[in-house]
């Protein structure tokens, strides 16, 4: 038999084991009146029948929430949606886990966590720990050969020599204003010179502590914590290319498919803007939030993770709020324009795409964009260890000159702060 997951939620998201419901009854009513509101009958029907044992029933539930989740635009599907997938998501996993199907059951959890609602957060959490703690040898993410440990190794220590690098990176790069760098740089000092002043800075010694700085190096570390766990990414040259997709794959496989694909850029898998630091709670332990992120008052809006291997691409855009980046393992390329330059840089007319620019830096169509060829930027590569500021409206492109584990830090600021000019 496999391990029993089941669980009431109590108070502000205490979990109880052991009790025979997944969701406490208030909760659990409330939800079901809201999807019942939202003409969701056959929804609910399916939910009964799943919170008795029917895992058929509780398939049904999560299929009919997935399409009311593409239903449309994302930031139009309503809430309840999302919290009545992630009711449905605990149902198959605690059905899926009670005939032994671990694997599915894990993968339910993911996708509940990935794609649902901030109601039943707390209760997928649990869930995912009591199996992880419920978890028997033959459960094992299997770490892999030498080789594979040799060519991880390998791909984190590519275009080490500039020259090397320069070859593949954009036209004039490194060859205008560097971003200016310090070190182990007090607060009030990067409040002063450029917090308040927008001004981009490379700061290093300040996440040497941090415990992924060597475990992040060791891929038989990643598998084992993380291996087993779905993620979403992102398969192709970048979000701008017609042939760019999106996949979910098990954390081990995404790994595997690192040293594989870098010959082929269309078939490049990155795990971007994701906040796996939310989902898989091993990897948040293993680093810090950073006191810069406080500047002007600062609320943190996101964190996020950018992984993969050389030769992925964030094409040229800029982001609302203040973003410090941090580099803990591997190289990458950098390179920003200043707000003011946003009209030479021929942002996208569409709205869902009015942060990027229709400029692709790889391949620049000078006949089409003639503003861009004489544009001042100022470009770095960020070495391992080392933090960028990038200030609000500032817009970068980023390249990954070798196997790369970056983590982005979003926060809005109340007081101090000058978007860059």
């Amino acid at each position: 038999m496999g391990e029993e997951i089941g669980f009431a939620v109590t108070g502000a998201g205490e979990a109880t084991a052991s009790s025979p419901g997944l969701v406490d009854e208030e909760r659990r009513y409330t939800l079901l009146r809201q999807i019942t509101e939202e003409g969701g009958f056959a929804y609910v029907s399916s939910a009964e029948k799943a919170s008795g044992g029917d895992l058929r029933a509780a398939e049904a539930a999560r299929e009919m929430a997935w399409e009311q989740l593409h239903s449309g635009p994302w930031n139009e599907v309503v809430p309840a949606w999302r919290d009545a997938y992630a009711m449905a998501c605990l149902h198959v996993a605690e059905l899926r886990a009670g005939v032994g199907d671990r694997r599915e059951a894990l993968r339910a959890l993911d996708m509940g966590l990935i794609m649902g609602g901030p109601l039943l957060r707390c209760d997928l959490d649990a869930a995912v720990q009591r199996m992880a703690a419920g978890r028997g040898a033959e459960d094992e993410v299997r770490v892999g050969s030498g080789d594979c440990a040799d060519k991880w190794r390998e791909g984190i220590s590519k275009n080490q020599d500039v020259a090397e690098a320069i070859r593949i990176l954009p036209n004039r790069s490194l060859t205008c204003k560097k971003v200016e760098k310090q070190s182990s740089l007090s607060l009030e000092t990067f409040i002063c010179d450029y917090f308040s002043r927008g001004c981009p800075v490379i700061i290093s010694g300040c996440i040497d502590h941090w415990p992924a700085r060597t475990r992040w190096k060791d891929i038989g570390y990643l598998k084992r914590v993380a291996g087993d766990r779905t993620v979403p990414v992102e398969v192709g040259k970048n979000y701008l290319c017609s042939e760019w997709k999106q996949e979910l794959v098990t954390f081990s496989e995404f790994l595997e498919r690192l040293h594989q694909s870098t010959n082929f850029p269309a078939n490049l898998p990155y795990l971007a803007q994701h906040p796996l630091f939310e989902q898989i709670r091993e990897l948040r332990d293993d680093i810090r939030i950073p006191d810069y992120c406080f500047a002007g008052g600062g609320e943190l809006r996101s964190l996020n993770a950018w992984f993969g291997p050389r030769g992925t691409v964030t094409p040229l855009h800029h982001d609302p709020h203040h973003n410090l980046f941090a580099q803990v393992v591997g190289r990458k390329y950098v390179r920003l324009y200043p707000a003011s330059a946003s009209q030479s840089l021929y942002p996208h007319t569409e709205s869902m795409l009015g942060n990027s620019s229709q400029v692709d830096l790889d391949n620049i169509d000078y006949e089409e964009f003639p503003e861009v060829e004489d544009l001042e930027f100022i470009d770095c590569i960020l070495e391992e260890g080392e933090i960028l500021y990038i200030p609000p409206k500032w817009w970068h492109y980023v390249r990954s000159l070798s196997t790369s584990f970056s983590v982005s830090f979003w926060w809005n600021a109340t007081a101090y702060s000058r978007e860059g000019t």
